[in-house]
This record gives structure tokens, C-alpha cells and sequence, in this order.
């Protein structure tokens, strides 16, 4: 059974390879929402808040954003804060998705308002798998709606 709700998915991911493979599995796992990609952490603000580039578009405002750490011009922790400090977006689930299993940056992310935090793991197949399971636990989570 497909889940579908139409509102968007940011992934901001800077290796596009990556890109590729994470809509691939969350699209086997049954996801039909519309996926936006970005690949580094301003246009993902801007996309966001509709400013710079993107301040004539007329995209839905995201379900959730699934967020690289080690991006370019803004990084993941960078665009994690701005998101979780602007009472427009505080409530968009983050989900951190990254290569990256520090405990130290995995604390702080959870400080800093992230939802979920997710390992991407090195290894093809796993990943893909790793991004399957995501993709169908993305398929039952309930999320704010406009009141």
C-alpha cells in the first residue's frame, strides 16, 4: 500500500550518487511523495523560508527533511538550528542522515531539535536496505497538519 500526502520531501545531500540511491529505496518502499533535492545547506534554507532562488516558488512546505551533516556553504547543524529555531518550521520533522556515528555528534544533533538519526552506512547494500527500512518507517509516521 502506497502512502502518499501532498507535501514534499527535502533530502539535502551533496553526494549525488547518495541522492540517487536514497530516492531510489525510499521509492521501492512505497514513498510517492514528491522528493526536492538540494545539495548544500543555504538552498536548503532558502528553499525552506522561499528566498534567494526560490523566493517565487510555489512548493508545499515539507513533511519532513532528511539532512546531511557535512554539506557545503551552510552544514547540517547549521540548517538543523535555523529549522528548529523559526517558530515557521520548528515543527518539520529532521531527520540526520549521514555517514557520520560519533556519539558526540550524534548527542548534539538530538540537542539540537533532530527527530531521528540515522548512520548511512558505508557498504552498498546496506544502505540501500538501511534506506528501504526508512523509507517504510516514513510510511506510517504521522506528522502535524495545518490546523
Amino acid at each position: 500500500m502506497i502512502n502518499y500526502q501532498p507535501v514534499t520531501i527535502l533530502l539535502v545531500e551533496d553526494d549525488p550518487g547518495h541522492a540517487v540511491l536514497i530516492e531510489k529505496n525510499l521509492r521501492r518502499a512505497g514513498i510517492a511523495n514528491d522528493i526536492v533535492t538540494l545539495d548544500d545547506g543555504r538552498k536548503a534554507v532558502d528553499f525552506l523560508f522561499k528566498e534567494g532562488s526560490f523566493k517565487d516558488d510555489l512548493h508545499p512546505a515539507p513533511l519532513l527533511i532528511l539532512l546531511d551533516l557535512n554539506l557545503p556553504v551552510l552544514d547540517g547543524y547549521q540548517v538543523l538550528k535555523i529549522i528548529k529555531n523559526d517558530v515557521r518550521t520548528k515543527n518539520v520533522p529532521v531527520v540526520m542522515l549521514t555517514t557520520t556515528d560519533n556519539p558526540h555528534e550524534v548527542s548534539r544533533c538530538y540537542e539540537l531539535g533532530c527527530n531521528v538519526y540515522v548512520t548511512k552506512p558505508v557498504e552498498y547494500a546496506q544502505f540501500s536496505e538501511a534506506i528501504r527500512m526508512l523509507g517504510l518507517f516514513l510510511s506510517v509516521v504521522k506528522v502535524p497538519g495545518k490546523e
